[in-house]
């Protein structure tokens, strides 16, 4: 039977631009890359939805709403599984101010600059999304997700 190793959860952000927010990452001696809001299951954590809620309050002191799960990302570990919990959701409110983390106080780990960009595929094929298979996943449903995340809106 496999194992379980590590469990993580992200979200594809939109907020109410209709534009994706992501975090930018900037490391000594590396090319700049994106990743979305997110991070590991913690044992008080109920579930990877209540996770999601915390990592989005950590990173950017944000509340979110119209959760949905629409990925799961499995890696092969050493010794079972990793398993990436995707979610869409729409970016209520953020307050930077408020973020929190080791990412945040150690000037070693680079930079976290949250930004916010079209949600458009020309947009998306311009910056280096990780990792790959959620780049891929974005550029074939990016209708479909701002379609999910902003139903019932009026237009």
């Amino acid at each position: 039977m496999t194992k379980i190793v590590k469990q993580s959860a992200r979200a594809l952000l939109f907020d109410e631009h209709r534009r994706l927010v992501l975090i930018k990452r900037t490391k000594p001696g590396q090319e700049p890359y994106w990743v979305s809001v997110g991070g590991g299951l913690e044992p008080e954590d109920a579930d990877a939805e209540a996770a999601l809620h915390r990592e989005v309050s950590e990173e950017l002191g944000g509340k979110i709403d119209r959760v949905r799960q629409v990925l799961l990302i499995t890696d092969d570990l050493p010794g079972g599984v990793g398993l990436q919990h995707v979610f869409v959701a729409r970016l209520l409110s953020a307050d930077l101010g408020q973020r929190t983390g080791a990412e945040f106080t150690e000037p070693g780990r680079g930079t976290y600059e949250v930004v916010a960009v079209p949600a458009t595929r020309d947009t998306l094929a311009d910056i280096r999304l990780l990792p790959p298979r959620l780049a891929d996943f974005l550029q074939a449903n990016l209708h479909g997700l701002l379609a999910l995340v902003n139903q019932g809106d009026e237009t």
